[in-house]
């Protein structure tokens, strides 16, 4: 008897919590529990995101943080027409200007030889302290073929400042800088003849003459405000210009292709030119080797 009564109880028990579930079968559409939630970013939570795109300068001009490449897309001159757009290089937040290395320039930013220079370089030792020449944070830092050890700081106002051929870089990606801080030691890295800083300014991957900031006389700036406008852009047709004589120079250019035995001096001779012309053309010391199967510009 006692036997009935549990098993009675226990089948109960089972009716009971079957009829509890109830018969998922019968659900609708609407009522199927799915495996996505919609969710939607409370007001607490939009004002991080947005804190943290403010984090990085300028956001809202470049709309993207690219620490790979050197060189941000560059805008349409063309859409600034007959427009000018001021840029601020001094407020009453941030007033403070450092100039990068104090020396003397060696290359002006324009026309060069068959190529277009972009910056400003000055003349240093291996080792000098570099220092940022504005408030920002470090977009690029590391080594280039062209550049050599390079970092690019982009600024609040939308600038970004270039500082190539160091032989030391003393900060990373995403470091917070300020105006004065070290950042870096001059030296000979990349494609370089002897040891310099070569500077650039750029505003939304273009390239400004940083004369028209910066007096390099008098390491100071030359004004608070650079008004940018069509006409600070009008070295782009020089540019052309050099691209296109260094393109047709190139089409005629004599290479000679180093043979076992070959040195300098007779190639030279054998060329009608001299081994110092050769040496400049093609970047070599006179007391360097040739390898075999080397191109040599004549």
């Amino acid at each position: 008897m006692k036997e009935k009564i549990t098993t009675l109880f226990l089948f109960l028990i089972l009716h009971v919590a079957y009829a509890s579930i109830g018969d998922t079968s019968k659900l609708s559409r609407q009522d199927k529990i799915t495996d996505t939630i919609p969710y939607a970013l409370d007001e607490e939570e939009m004002m991080d995101y947005s804190d943290s795109l403010i984090s990085f300068p300028a956001f809202d001009l470049y709309c993207g943080w690219d620490t790979t490449n050197i060189h941000s897309a560059k805008f349409n001159i063309e859409s600034l027409k007959d427009s000018i757009k001021e840029v601020t290089l001094c407020t009453t937040n941030s007033c403070g200007y450092s100039h990068p290395f104090s020396g003397k320039v060696t290359s002006n930013f324009g026309p060069r030889k068959r190529r277009f220079h972009y910056g400003i370089d000055i003349d240093l030792e291996t080792g000098d302290d570099i220092r940022a020449a504005f408030d920002g944070k470090v977009r690029i830092a590391k080594k280039s073929k062209s550049y050599g050890n390079v970092i690019v700081i982009r600024h609040s106002n939308g600038l970004e400042t270039y500082y190539a051929h160091l032989s030391r870089l003393s900060v990373g990606v995403g470091d917070e800088i300020f105006a004065g801080d070290i950042i870096g030691l001059g030296g000979n890295s990349g494609r370089s003849h002897g040891s310099h800083l070569h500077f650039e300014v750029r505003y939304l991957g273009q390239p400004i003459n940083p004369n028209e900031i910066i007096s390099f006389n008098e390491n100071r700036l030359v004004s608070d405000k650079l008004c940018l406008s069509k006409k600070t852009f009008d070295y782009v047709a020089a540019a052309k210009k050099a691209a296109a004589k260094n393109y047709a120079n190139s089409k005629g250019r004599k290479l000679y292709l180093v043979k076992k035995g070959d040195t300098l001096s007779g190639i030279a001779k054998s060329h009608g030119t001299s081994v110092k012309m050769i040496c400049q053309k093609n970047g070599l010391k006179t007391t360097g080797r040739l390898r075999l199967g080397q191109k040599i510009k004549l």
